[in-house]
């Protein structure tokens, strides 16, 4: 009897050894299989081109495939709700967007950033201010006297209304000391849409990122005045910031790989060490140039704070505009 209770005892004793060693092993493995990466957009879309770059040089650091999933509607809220209520295991990563930040305040979804982990930031394109090219103003100054002198008479565009560039034109009148008011705001589909309307007359301004105007700002009939950044972009070197112009006011679209919340740190980290490679690669950032986004890396902890300054940031914007819920 006691003989056999040692015997139990000793099998007891290596099936939880074995546990352990098999838990630790299968914890250093990852990944050891397939990674889903939701993006909560349209198939052909920046993002969605953004995302597939990023799995195929993923899969090269991580020697698994990395396949994209596109969940797209609610304006971004399908995909990201997706992302956050995934498995906290590494193997669904989701490509969040700038949307993140802004769309719980307009009572589109109630997931937040809070709701996911942000593992690297990838990409930040800042909203440009763009004139047709037969509009009287050559620099930023002669357009913010146009506004002042005549308030309310201009007419912008660039998305729908409460979209990012609609949110960009709001806080560069705030920044001004105007009302948002002070250039009227026309809704469209998105900026190729404004900028047609641009060419054609029937807008004043588009406020969307300056390579979305490349082709038309190329051709010579699209003027840009100024980039909404800290710093010039590269792609546009002349092109002044509103800091340039003394004005402190910065804003854009920007996207990053995110998890679920509860994702533990060992898995965090392997995605962050393999995507601060992805991004610096001349890969990545050829791809990125030769598609006119723009480049900038933020670790998990620089994101993550970048993240809660930006949700911040829309949530008084916001509600000054009388567009949260």
């Amino acid at each position: 009897m006691f003989r056999n209770c040692r015997c139990i005892a000793w099998v007891l004793l290596l099936v939880l050894v074995f546990g352990v060693v098999g838990m630790v092993q299968a914890q250093k493995k990852y990944p050891s299989r397939p990674i889903s990466l939701i993006c909560p957009w349209a198939a052909g879309g920046g993002t969605d081109r953004v995302a597939r770059m990023i799995a195929v040089l993923l899969e090269k650091e991580l020697g698994q495939p990395v396949n994209v999933i596109n969940r797209t509607g609610g304006g971004g809220a399908v995909g990201h709700s997706a992302g956050a209520t995934a498995a906290s295991n590494g193997y669904t990563i989701t490509i969040g967007t700038v949307e993140i930040a802004m769309m719980h305040w307009m009572g589109l979804t109630p997931i937040s950033y809070k709701d996911l982990r942000c593992v690297a930031q990838v990409n930040f394109d800042p909203a440009g201010v763009m004139v047709s090219s037969t509009s009287p103003w050559q620099t930023l100054e002669e357009l913010h006297d146009a506004i002042r002198a005549n308030p309310g008479s201009l007419k912008a565009s660039g998305t729908a209304k409460g979209g990012i560039w609609d949110l960009a034109r709001a806080g560069w009148m705030q920044t001004l000391g105007l009302p948002e008011s002070a250039v009227a705001w026309v809704p469209s589909t998105g900026a190729a849409t404004g900028l047609q309307e641009l060419v054609a007359g029937g807008v004043d301004i588009v406020t969307a990122s300056l390579p979305e105007g490349a082709t038309l700002i190329d051709a010579g009939r699209v003027r840009p005045l100024a980039i909404m950044s800290d710093q010039r972009d590269p792609l546009f070197p002349d092109v002044p910031t509103l800091k340039d112009k003394g004005l402190d006011w910065a804003l854009g679209a920007w996207r990053g790989i995110m998890v679920p919340a509860k994702t533990p740190d060992d898995i965090v980290a392997i995605l962050e060490e393999a995507l601060a490679k992805v991004v610096a690669s001349d890969e990545y950032v050829e791809f990125m140039q030769n598609n006119g986004f723009g480049v900038v890396y933020r670790d998990s902890k620089a994101f993550s704070e970048f993240v809660a300054e930006q949700d911040a940031m829309f949530g008084k914007l916001m509600k000054d505009l009388g567009l949260t819920q």
